[in-house]
């Protein structure tokens, strides 16, 4: 555990940490893979969790066998015409919405590991009003006004997608995580003040080999070896108790 009241930034992954999305790559990829026989099961997934689109893609066909039928690039194709028709009803995951009165999140940034063919945006007015008035995709394309995840205007003062030009590798390297330190509003802060709030394993590696610290909320079908690395591991959002990262208590409003 950090020490007490070392952090003094926080650092959100998106799909599977806010976003209820990841159960929309898993459905589309059982369908895929019952094409040819084969199954996805969470060995798979734990690897695919959290790199660039085109990474996750390569390990998805390698792995299961198939490059010689589906490249990778006509996967993410296939696998993108499919979740368009999910996306809409994307919802929060428990905890997600956070409290715009909320001093623990008043620094933060949004590194996203998706977000192939959408442009760095930083405190843009059209990334905070697609995030006022939408949800959005793995790519950062707005899905449905309805969408809870309208609660989170604000965490798009400094948001990262994997496409960045600083983000040279996907996670586990740590370039979305370091690029996502240095936009911070007042400059660069200290990886060792930051502390990031990852899904993925591949999220936990990039965050710890960014030098930052990380409390990892993971699908219960996880397997517990790859929750190893992360510094705190909690159950859900909910469960997530400032005091013991020395930041300030959360209001009486549950976020």
């Amino acid at each position: 555990m950090a020490a007490k009241a070392s952090i003094s930034h926080v650092l959100f992954d998106m799909d599977g940490l806010l976003l209820d999305t990841e159960k929309f790559y898993t459905e589309v990829q059982e369908i895929i893979l019952a094409r040819y026989n084969k199954t996805f099961d969470w060995s798979l997934k734990a690897k695919m969790m959290g790199k660039k689109a085109i990474e996750s893609a390569r390990v998805f066909v390698e792995e299961t066998g198939i490059s010689d039928s589906l490249s990778a690039e006509d996967f993410l194709v296939e696998r993108e015409e499919m979740l368009q028709k999910l996306f809409p009803t994307s919802e929060l995951m428990p905890g997600g919405r956070v409290s715009q009165d909320n001093q623990v999140w008043e620094n933060f940034a949004i590194p996203s590991a998706e977000g192939e063919n959408i442009r760095v945006v930083k405190g843009s007015p059209t990334v905070d009003d697609l995030f006022k008035d939408a949800a959005v995709d793995s790519r950062g394309q707005p899905i449905d006004q309805t969408s809870s995840c309208k609660w989170n205007t604000h965490l798009c003062r400094n948001r990262i997608l994997g496409d960045d030009p600083e983000v040279k590798q996907g996670k586990p390297s740590p370039d979305v995580f370091l690029a996502a330190a240095r936009r911070f509003e007042g400059g660069s802060v200290d990886s060792q003040k930051i502390l990031v709030f990852e899904d993925a394993p591949a999220g936990v590696g990039a965050a710890k080999n960014a030098g930052m610290y990380v409390v990892m909320v993971p699908d219960p079908r996880l397997d517990i070896s790859f929750q190893k690395a992360a510094d705190q591991v909690l159950s859900s959002l909910l469960d997530f108790n400032p005091s013991d990262w020395g930041l300030p208590p959360f209001p009486d409003t549950a976020i």
